[in-house]
């Protein structure tokens, strides 16, 4: 995968910008179940009061309050509050919001910042609680027993009815005051913190209905608030998530595009040595079905694999902020769940490296039979096809069967292990709300952040099960794209003499095929004249298409040299070369479509009298003028709807309408009956007469009356000449003439 990076390089602001929204989209859902837990702390439990520092409180409670802070923390709280009375200028708009302060001043907040708050909070929680109970005690005098002597020396419970407790404490010496506050303040400390800051926001909470609020509009003013910020971060989530998979299917798919591309445009430049190295089903496979997991696997990436570790590592960190002392819980969970991955990959692995290869056999298999319907037919081997086939797909169903058993009982156990933290989570959980550490908000957010932790895990292990498959899909391409061409166009390239003749000269040429350990060729010297026709014959496997295959370079001669016009082939651009070829295949190819469109695959610019002469010198005009539609009948694909005679006819037609000054047959007359063949070489002799002919064959009548013939046999030179020198100076020739002709024919 990572030889394929540089093909991201158009994409690189996209993969920024969805790396950007990650991390807005993770900030945003970890926040949310912070924003669950402050619902259920303050907005339930608390009735929405959400700090021991009032935002309005009356000048007696004040008094009250103030009795049991140092003169520090008195200084430092009351620099933060006004006392609004029937003077101050906005009395009228603050008399409405706080009704009490029509009978007595109202100390309104200031905007203490987040270290003020935090430094008075203990202290005055203590002293919320500390007032709050000497109330009862003076609602209901049998609760003081609880103080004992605790009240500045004294048991408070013997004190008479009705006596004002506070206006006494501002009496009391301040030892005995100070006595009482640490009495109280160890009192208190036995409770914990959080219990006594619970208990103090309720006392803060009578005090605002004291004031005249409506406790349950501020709570639901609270919980509608907290619950806007959670619907519009929810929403926030929500669009980053449309975007980020907008731009990860815009990024994979042009990757796609651009590596479809790449390996098409590399295959087009292969030359014979390459197609001998990747066969045809792999450069398919490689090219649609390995892309397609590189795809796959780029989307995914950029919505997980930069996502899970965000909101795992922000999980962790949010998850301790919540509930610190139940952190053993998510690295239990964690510690198994990365054990199974472990175990599931080591399982796994080999199997996913093998889907590809299997994939290839496949195609290998499909594609033959496909290919080779009339023979497999003619021979009555469907059932051995059948059975060669049922092997390839039994192979491949077997490999994925395994990894799809593997992956069955790994979400089961995922789950397992999921609930089984949930459960633990709720039972630590609980023993601590019990114990007034830990408040239920709190719990269900360090659950909800346990389960995104897991599932961070959770996601990361189905990529680095995705993965394994892509980085051998992505390795086959690279494979392909890194392959150099052995065949290359020259730093400086020379262009071909003006004008230009096509006079072919073979000086010294021997060749191998790469990876041979012999030459094929040996020896090759002639010169092609334009104006004549060069035939080669010779016995199978002598060598007679490797020849004409080395002027349009589709290999390069291993020795010696090819020439044009005395320019070495290798020296000019390949392009240059070739436009000055006509080359008709042993195998005529044609392409999905229709005549016309074969015909003008030579030159889309061609008129239609160059088509029709096209036509007629090929000796096609019978059988295209019998279709009604004539030029515009259906050709299918690799012509499967003509005949091999017609498929040859029409390959030679395309060569002859781009009117090159060299024509290469290569054996392409072997599917004409004698007559065409002969209407068709003199038709070529008539009209293209001063053009350079090369034409393999296997058939000595072709051949009779060409002007010079190339005998090979076993890749060498056994004979050059005009048909009589050959008949009387090569035994070579003379033996394949009489195969086939008479005496009397041969004449």
């Amino acid at each position: 995968m990572t030889r394929l990076t540089r093909y991201l390089k158009p994409y690189l602001w996209m993969i920024l910008l969805a790396v950007v929204l990650l991390f807005v989209q993770a900030n945003a859902e970890l926040a949310l179940p912070d924003y669950l837990s402050r619902i259920v702390n303050i907005g339930i439990q608390q009735g929405g009061v959400e700090s021991v520092l009032p935002v309005a409180i009356r000048q007696s409670t004040m008094a009250r309050l103030t009795l049991f802070l140092s003169d520090a923390d008195k200084t430092m709280l009351l620099a933060h509050y006004t006392l609004v009375n029937q003077d101050s200028p906005d009395y009228a708009v603050l008399v409405e919001k706080y009704p009490a302060l029509a009978q007595e001043p109202v100390y309104v907040i200031g905007a203490p910042d987040k270290a003020t708050r935090e430094a008075l909070t203990p202290t005055l929680s203590r002293a919320w609680l500390a007032v709050a109970a000497i109330e009862q005690i003076m609602a209901d005098p049998s609760k003081a027993a609880a103080m004992g002597s605790g009240f500045g020396g004294f048991d408070i419970s013997k004190l008479p009815a009705g006596t004002d407790l506070f206006a006494l404490l501002q009496k009391l010496p301040a030892a005995q005051l100070t006595q009482m506050k640490t009495r109280m303040s160890e009192q208190f400390a036995a409770l914990g913190e959080n219990m006594v800051t619970q208990a103090a926001l309720q006392a803060v909470k009578a005090e605002y209905m004291a004031l005249g609020l409506n406790a349950e509009k501020l709570q639901t003013a609270y919980i509608l608030r907290v619950g806007g910020l959670m619907l519009l971060l929810t929403l926030l989530s929500v669009a980053c998530t449309i975007t980020v998979g907008f731009l990860a299917a815009r990024t994979s798919a042009g990757l796609a595009r651009d590596l479809r591309k790449a390996v098409f445009e590399k295959v087009e430049n292969f030359s014979g040595a390459e197609f001998d190295k990747f066969s045809t089903a792999s450069l398919i496979t490689r090219t649609t079905n390995d892309v397609t997991q590189v795809q796959m696997v780029t989307m995914m990436m950029l919505r997980m694999v930069i996502y899970a570790p965000i909101m795992g590592v922000g999980g962790v960190v949010r998850a301790l902020g919540k509930g610190s002392g139940m952190w053993w819980l998510i690295a239990v969970a964690v510690g198994v769940l990365l054990g199974l991955i472990v175990l599931v990959f080591s399982i796994a692995l080999p199997r996913f490296k093998l889907i590809q290869k299997l994939v290839d056999r496949l195609n290998l298999v499909a594609r033959e039979h496909l290919s080779g319907m009339m023979v497999i037919r003619a021979f009555n081997r469907q059932a051995f096809e059948e059975a060669r086939f049922d092997k390839a797909n039994q192979d491949l169903t077997a490999n994925s069967l395994f990894i799809n058993r593997v992956m069955v009982i790994m979400m089961p156990l995922m789950m397992l292990i999921m609930n089984g933290l949930s459960l633990a989570i709720l039972w630590v959980g609980a023993h601590q709300i019990a114990q007034a550490t830990m408040q239920v908000g709190d719990m269900m957010a360090f659950m909800q952040y346990a389960m995104q932790i897991v599932m961070s895990f959770l996601m990361l292990s189905m990529m680095f099960i995705m993965l394994p498959r892509a980085a051998v899909s992505g390795d086959r391409i690279a494979e392909v794209l890194e392959t150099a061409p052995s065949i290359c166009d020259p730093e400086q390239p020379q262009t071909f003499p003006t004008p230009f003749r096509g006079v072919v000269e073979f000086r010294d040429v021997g060749f191998r095929y790469p990876g041979a350990d012999e030459n094929v060729l040996c020896g090759i010297n002639f010169t092609a004249q334009p104006g004549q026709t060069t035939a080669i014959i010779g016995s199978t496997g002598s060598g007679k298409s490797t020849v004409v295959n080395l002027i349009p370079r589709f290999y390069d001669v291993t020795e010696g040299a090819i020439l044009i016009d005395g320019v070495d082939i290798r020296t000019v651009r390949q392009s240059e070369l070739r436009d000055k070829i006509g080359y008709i295949p042993q195998r005529g190819v044609l392409f999905s479509g229709n005549i016309e469109s074969n015909l003008r695959y030579a030159d889309e610019d061609a008129d239609p009298e160059t088509l029709r002469w096209a036509v007629d010198v090929a000796q096609a005009s019978e059988f295209i003028n019998a279709k009604p539609e004539g030029l515009a009948a259906e050709i299918a694909q690799g012509g499967a709807n003509v005949s091999g005679g017609q498929k040859q006819r029409l390959a030679i037609a395309r060569a002859l309408v781009k009117k090159p000054p060299i024509y290469i047959f290569d054996d392409s007359f072997s599917a004409l009956d004698f007559r065409t063949d002969a209407a068709l070489r003199r038709a070529l002799k008539q009209h293209a007469g001063n053009s350079t002919l090369l034409i393999v064959t296997q058939r000595v009548a072709t051949v009779k009356n060409a002007e010079q013939i190339i005998v090979l046999e076993e890749g060498q030179m056994v004979g050059k000449g005009t048909h009589q020198e050959l008949m009387q100076t090569c035994e070579t020739y003379r033996e394949i003439a009489l195969s086939q002709l008479s005496m009397e024919e041969l004449a």
